[in-house]
């Protein structure tokens, strides 16, 4: 249950005594602190004093309305930023709508009001208040946007529904209206065809903005990631050890949501494609558990792990499979309480082999069962259970694991009763013939690096606008011994080349004026350029992404945050392709 003084304040501005009334009714469920203005001038000086999570305006008052109250708010570098939802009984056409919006508003509601959902937008809002006044909001909003609007695409295309079977109804029961009825079925054909446009547009935008939001919030990650490096290697007691493995572990736990939201959308749209190689099952789950057993350690569970010792092989993508497996058992360990049990095990069964993924946390009730799988869906939502994700992870394993030409499904015996995810995936034959794989890029570098010297001391320049990530990359390469030279102005960069004649540059590809891929181009195109080894380092990591990089002239590509291992492998044994 919450405290009181963990309520936030929303601000409800109608001149009408009778709409605030309602407002404060439809609202009271929230559980948040209401606050009335009855003016356009009140609103102001509540603002004066108070911070608010969302403002709901009415657009016609009797002198200042609503557009001008929410222009003035939205003047105030303290509001500017400030949600606002325009309430209106009147039809709002097109140019009043884009006034709305250049003005800072968020959304419409229409008089008569519909209750749940003035309530769900308004407690999205609030939820996005929250969220970023604790610095982890994007993530849990978006959470609420997405479900919102399933809920309205659920309704129209209800409402959609309805008005079909009533034409049906009216075209069975009189031919006399034969004609007007299918006039009134053709405009609604026409309105589910805009429709259905309108949720296609609305989900290319989701993806470009997970895609962006998953780079933005890789570059703050960078820095967090390259610090934590120098202050292990800097600590000496065991509580400064013990505080830096928890922000490692939660760092870890951060950049695998990231990775989560953009697989989500590449699976979808069918932009992942299985690198397929024959695998022997026992190794890719020793893998699966190594991956997770800091977290399982650290809830005290009993892990019993039970695989039978003969090879079972499988045709498959071990990158993937060991997602599929990780993302369970991480899953099993997040919802069982510590000192629990999770078990592991794999038998054969005819063509099939069955991997079970069981634990003695909170269950699933009988009547969700099917939901565990759904995007953007959570068993347990509440406040003690934050540490559950995003509800993408089982989402991301059912659709891999169809990939591969099997199935999943979950069962348990209802709420704190445990529950067991169960894998099916096809055995291989034995002396079964795989095409052989290109090898990814990690594996052509890995080959590159293979037969040089190990290089100790290197001279490596640093290019980065983010003088927190060049600086902290900087100090924790140069308490390996390198000779590191950071610069923040990518136009000065070929300068710094030429005089420090650096063996390695680490160049940020998101950069303004010139962008990295520009600047490698640049430098490989001068003749003292040709023997650098140049690393990209960039929030993006989609196989188009990759080919630019190496089309501009970069040797090896690495998404932030990267590991700080990698890089100063690298640095140690990077050589030009």
């Amino acid at each position: 249950m919450e405290h009181e003084n963990d309520k936030v304040n929303i601000l409800l501005v109608d001149d009408k005594p009778e709409r605030l009334l309602s407002y404060e009714a439809v609202l009271a469920q929230l559980g948040e602190t209401l606050v009335m203005a009855h003016s356009g001038e009140e609103a102001l000086r509540r603002l004066m004093d108070t911070e608010f999570a969302v403002i709901l305006l009415d657009v016609s008052m009797p002198g200042m309305d609503g557009f001008e109250t929410a222009e003035l708010i939205h003047q105030h570098p303290r509001f500017e930023n400030t949600p606002i939802i325009f309430v209106t009984g009147v039809h709002v056409g097109d140019l009043d709508r884009l006034q709305g919006y250049r003005l800072g508003a968020i959304d419409y509601v229409q008089v008569p009001l519909v209750p749940d959902i003035l309530r769900s937008k308004v407690a999205v809002l609030v939820e996005l208040y929250r969220k970023r006044r604790a610095l982890a909001g994007e993530n849990a909003s978006l959470v609420k946007v997405n479900l919102a609007l399933q809920t309205e695409r659920a309704q129209e295309f209800e409402a959609l529904s309805q008005t079909l079977a009533a034409a049906n109804a009216e075209l069975s029961l009189a031919n006399t209206q034969l004609e007007a009825e299918v006039v009134e079925r053709r405009r609604a054909e026409a309105q589910l065809q805009q429709l259905a446009e309108k949720l296609r547009q609305a989900d290319r935008r989701k993806d470009e903005f997970l895609a962006t939001l998953a780079h933005e919030l890789r570059n703050p990650l960078a820095p967090i990631r390259s610090a934590v490096g120098l202050l292990q290697n800097e600590c000496r007691s065991s509580v400064e050890r013990q505080s830096l493995d928890v922000i490692d572990r939660q760092l870890r736990q951060l950049v695998h949501m990231v990775d989560d939201l953009l697989d989500v959308s590449r699976i979808t749209h069918g932009r992942i494609e299985l690198r397929r190689q024959l695998i022997e099952l026992g190794p890719l789950l020793s893998t699966a558990v190594e991956t997770t057993l800091p977290h399982i350690q650290s809830m005290r569970h009993h892990l019993v792990v039970d695989v039978p010792p003969s090879a079972i092989l499988v045709d498959g993508d071990p990158q993937r499979l060991n997602q599929v497996f990780g993302n369970l058992l991480n899953n099993a360990s997040k919802y069982t309480l510590p000192g629990g049990h999770i078990a592991l095990s794999a038998h054969t069964n005819g063509q099939e082999v069955i991997v079970r993924v069981s634990d003695s946390g909170i269950g699933i009730p009988p009547e969700r069962i099917d939901e565990v799988f759904d995007l953007f869906v959570q068993i347990d939502t509440s406040l003690e259970r934050a540490q559950g994700g995003l509800g993408i992870g089982l989402t991301l394993v059912r659709r891999l694991v169809q990939m591969h030409g099997g199935s999943i499904r979950a069962t348990s015996e209802g709420m704190n009763l445990g529950s067991c995810f169960e894998v099916r995936l096809p055995v291989a034959a034995r002396g079964a013939v795989r095409a052989v794989v290109p090898p990814d890029d990690a594996a052509i570098e890995a080959a590159a690096a293979a037969p040089a010297a190990i290089h100790s001391g290197r001279r490596i320049l640093i290019v980065d606008d983010n003088r927190d990530a060049a600086n902290t990359l900087a100090q924790l390469l140069g308490m390996s011994g390198h000779a590191v030279r950071a610069v923040y102005d990518p136009e000065l960069a070929l300068e710094a080349l030429l005089e420090f004649t650096p063996d390695l540059a680490f160049l940020d590809v998101g950069m303004p004026r010139l962008n990295g891929l520009e600047l490698a181009a640049m430098i490989r195109a001068d003749a003292r350029g040709q023997d650098v080894v140049l690393v990209a380092l960039t929030g993006w990591g989609q196989e188009d992404d990759r080919r630019r990089s190496r089309a501009a002239g970069f040797d090896y590509h690495l998404v932030k945050p990267a590991d700080p291992f990698e890089i100063e492998r690298i640095c140690r044994e990077g050589v030009r392709r």
